[in-house]
């Protein structure tokens, strides 16, 4: 077995063959056929809510890379380092080609607090050593129904499956945390951004298999990016149980930069593994 898989940026055609092979870590495998079946699959009888995503996925569209801690600041700096050579790379690959990032587990199971922890610490380390200014069109306050998160220049709705989610399964990963990093290009591509005719059908239908795929209604905090009143950051890892979710964004931002210049001329690498 091969750990070459993790740490680096990698196509599904790739990984999908590392892993029948048995030459992918064994949480990475668990991460990979999880993410496959519930995003081509069904429940109740109805498909993933998601029909892009789960179309790219049939594709074999997305990237995907694959991080062995949630704190180490190597890995994270490794996964800064492969999220550049994403953004600089995905649309040579696919218009829909989004980066989901598999976590290696943790040694105990963690709570849904602390699973809201995590995601907003390898956000936060991102920013951090974030290699560019935060970009002047995107204000830093996460109230603002304006803000997102950004990295090395590009605004991105990273949104995540955690083991905590009972009831939501179009968010549920039984192996621990995975982000799916979207750059807002890839949804101007697409046409399904909230301020068009065909986005706001493709929001509609989507929220329908929602309420049928998971059995209950559309979470309160599903929204629109800069809709008065909506937010993007409590849409990322939706809350289960509003006790154990952050009130306030956990996110600290500002325009200065570079705040570390550990990632800056460090490109990563160029391009897919195959």
């Amino acid at each position: 077995m091969s750990d070459a898989v993790v740490g680096t940026l990698l196509d599904q055609e790739t990984l999908a063959a590392w892993v029948d092979a048995g030459d992918a870590p064994s949480w990475v495998a668990d991460h990979w056929r999880t993410f496959r079946d519930g995003l081509t699959g069904q429940r109740n009888g109805s498909p993933f809510p998601c029909f892009f995503g789960a179309e790219s996925v049939r594709e074999g569209e997305p990237l995907y890379t694959a991080v062995p801690s949630l704190t180490d600041p190597d890995a994270l700096f490794s996964l800064g380092e492969t999220l550049q050579s994403y953004l600089a790379t995905y649309r040579d690959h696919s218009e829909r080609a989004s980066l989901v990032t598999f976590f290696e587990p943790t040694e105990r199971p963690l709570t849904e607090s602390e699973y809201h922890d995590a995601l907003w610490h390898v956000l936060q380390f991102l920013h951090v050593h974030d290699p560019e200014p935060w970009p002047e069109a995107i204000p830093t306050d996460p109230e603002d129904p304006h803000w997102e998160f950004c990295f090395a220049g590009e605004p991105m709705f990273p949104t995540c499956r955690a083991p905590f989610y009972d009831t939501r399964k179009s968010r549920y990963c039984p192996v621990g945390l995975e982000i799916t990093f979207q750059p807002r290009a890839l949804f101007e591509s697409l046409d399904v951004t909230a301020d068009t005719a065909a986005g706001q059908h493709a929001r509609e239908v989507i929220q329908d298999r929602l309420t049928e795929y998971d059995g209950v209604c559309p979470h309160a905090d599903l929204g629109d990016w800069g809709v008065e009143g909506d937010r993007e950051w409590p849409q990322y890892m939706l809350a289960s149980d509003d006790e154990q979710a952050p009130d306030e964004c956990p996110m600290t931002v500002t325009r200065d930069h570079p705040k570390s210049k550990w990632l800056v001329g460090r490109p990563g690498q160029s391009e897919p593994a195959d």
